[in-house]
């Protein structure tokens, strides 16, 4: 019983983000794939401020729109985790950015991302966009939400969007590593084969003008 109430409260938070306003800039020009990317500076749970420059010795970065309220992005906080464990090493950390308007959310507020992230011990940055106009110069919709960037130079390209894999509830389901994937192949000097996958995640809780 108690996982079908579950279950449907996961539903009923899907059919809300489906149904969610968009962002009021959603007319603006955001980041395609191959486009650069604009450096950034925002500010970590650390009290750092973190800029996409930092990682200039790099070979990208995974870089993830996630929250703390939402289920879909506790269900991916393991395999977040995880990615950054296998791929850090690589030269592709990931980057956590928490987009949401906390007035939406009290969980989503920086001192809740403090806590969380030093209760999970988090190996990367999560920082706090809270003009969120990075996540709007990104497109971001949804949490979590990836995007693959390649250090080209100076620059950074966006080489994937979407999904982490194709089970946003299950790990054990998993079929397909969309991110692993790709990573895989840049590192290995290749083009990534599948560029764009539908995240599917909570709605990105935006600030009304």
């Amino acid at each position: 019983m108690k996982a079908w109430i579950s279950l449907l409260a996961v539903l009923m938070i899907a059919a809300a983000a489906t149904f969610a306003p968009a962002p009021p800039f959603a007319e603006e020009k955001v980041y395609a794939i191959g486009d650069a990317v604009v450096d950034f500076k925002l500010k970590n749970v650390d009290g750092r401020l973190v800029s996409l420059s930092d990682y200039k010795n790099g070979r990208g970065v995974i870089l993830v729109f996630t929250s703390n309220h939402c289920p879909f992005s506790k269900a991916y906080e393991e395999r977040v985790m995880a990615l950054d464990r296998k791929y850090a090493v690589a030269g592709f950390p990931v980057i956590a950015i928490q987009p949401n308007d906390p007035g939406a959310y009290s969980e989503d507020s920086f001192e809740n991302m403090k806590i969380r992230a030093q209760e999970k011990n988090y190996s990367f940055p999560y920082l706090s966009d809270e003009s969120q106009t990075v996540a709007h110069a990104f497109g971001a919709n949804r949490t979590p939400e990836v995007f693959i960037l390649k250090r080209v130079g100076d620059r950074f390209t966006v080489e994937y969007t979407g999904s982490i894999d194709d089970s946003p509830q299950i790990p054990s389901g998993v079929r397909r590593r969309y991110v692993e994937d790709a990573v895989n192949n840049l590192l290995l000097g290749r083009p990534v084969v599948l560029t764009t996958t539908k995240a599917i995640g909570c709605a990105i809780k935006w600030k009304s003008i």
